[in-house]
């Protein structure tokens, strides 16, 4: 197997120079000892949504393709494992079956080290996942430089072994992020899996002057902070959006969007106590990262679906476990949409405030923000006058 041609094919998409010290790591890590095995998005003849088990054994080319492709491999959906499925294995689709580990597109993982800015001497704290990241980071700084963790011991078991094999034996341990971190102090502090806001064990074990860069829970914003005299930090929001899966703290996700059947039935068929045309033609918030953080910042928690009828007829849904629901539909796609809102608050018209703010201003403060963080991991964003805080629960 010629993976060093793919790894060098990979370093030359991936860097824009030879000298970048990211691009020999790139060329000497063999991300197909990292991801044997991975999960893909397919339709069965029926139609039916599922998740397909690809196995590089069986299609070498296939596995060389597609492992040394600046993509994101799933291998773990909802707690099953790709390593552990058996060949030919589909999983239905859905809401109880999300991706809960990958190894991160490549580009994405340099963005987030370059990010950090980490120099010669940087002790780094990453997360784990397929073991590839914290590859590169061995390949880039050596080993004795580089702790990595994982909440599950499978994976971590895995991934040492997996290093071992590409020449490195960093420090692996499984570890709640959350919580308490391995014993020791850190430069950087790297996350790609996303936080509802920074926890404080962060704080406490960056080093002085440290840098964390992570993602926030349901947003698109990667923030960068440096450690600060009084225990906490100070940064900005990248300019660059990115998403990683949610940090979890088991075998699967916390039920974040109970099913609600009765709020869902009320939300698909009920008048609700406010009919209105909105202002503006149909979004589906998800789907745009600028729109769908500030979003998530001011009114967190907001489950966001949409149906499209055999007529071309779309609908988006906004549900909220407080009870407040929205539907708005549209034919055309220019068309503005009739609105239907119940429960204790207005979710399409806080919506429609914030595409307000877009249309006079020309950007939302979110872009470029600047980010205080307090000692106990509160979060404050802030620009042009505007700012909103998060904790460890809600948006304040």
């Amino acid at each position: 197997m010629d993976w060093e041609a793919a790894a060098r094919r990979l370093a030359a998409k991936t860097v824009v120079r030879p000298e970048s010290r990211w691009y020999e790591p790139l060329v000497t890590t063999p991300r197909h000892l990292f991801v044997p095995r991975w999960w893909t998005r397919a339709t069965t003849g029926g139609g039916e949504a599922v998740w397909e088990l690809r196995d590089g054994a069986s299609d070498t080319e296939a596995w060389l393709r597609d492992v040394y492709a600046d993509t994101t491999l799933v291998t773990r959906v909802g707690p099953h494992h790709a390593d552990h499925a058996q060949v030919g294995q589909t999983l239905i689709r859905g809401r109880d079956r999300r991706p809960t580990s990958s190894s991160t597109l490549p580009s994405l993982m340099l963005m987030m080290y370059r990010a950090a800015f980490i120099t010669d001497t940087s002790h780094l704290l990453v997360t784990t996942g397929s073991g590839y990241g914290t590859a590169l980071a061995c390949a880039r700084l050596g080993e004795e430089q580089v702790t990595s963790v994982d909440v599950d011991p499978y994976l971590v078991k895995a991934a040492r072994e997996r290093l071992a094999k590409a020449g490195h034996h960093p420090r692996v341990e499984v570890c709640d992020l959350t919580g308490d971190l391995p014993e020791g102090r850190y430069d950087r502090i790297i996350s790609t899996v996303s936080v509802p806001t920074v926890p404080a064990s962060w704080l406490e074990a960056l080093a002085p002057n440290g840098r964390l860069v992570t993602t926030i829970a349901d947003t698109g914003l990667v923030i960068v902070a440096d450690k600060t005299s009084d225990g906490g930090a100070v940064g900005h929001v990248a300019p660059e959006a990115a998403g990683f899966m949610s940090i979890r703290h088991g075998e699967d996700y916390d039920d974040t969007f109970p099913e609600n059947p009765p709020l869902w039935q009320t939300a698909q068929h009920a008048d609700g106590e406010s009919i209105t045309t909105g202002r503006y033609p149909l979004t589906y918030v998800p789907d745009t990262w600028d729109l769908r953080s500030t979003f998530e910042l001011l009114v967190p928690g907001v489950d966001h679906r949409q149906h499209t009828a055999d007529d071309s007829t779309r609908t988006i849904y906004m549900l909220h476990a407080d009870g407040s629901w929205a539907r708005a539909t549209a034919a055309g796609r220019r068309d503005s949409p009739t609105v239907h809102q119940g429960g204790p608050r207005r979710l399409w018209d806080k919506l429609d405030r914030i595409r307000t703010w877009l249309v006079v201003d020309g950007d939302l403060p979110i872009r470029g923000a600047t980010v205080t963080i307090a000692p106990d991991g509160a979060a404050t964003f802030s620009r042009r006058g505007w700012s909103v805080t998060i904790t460890r629960t809600l948006a304040e």
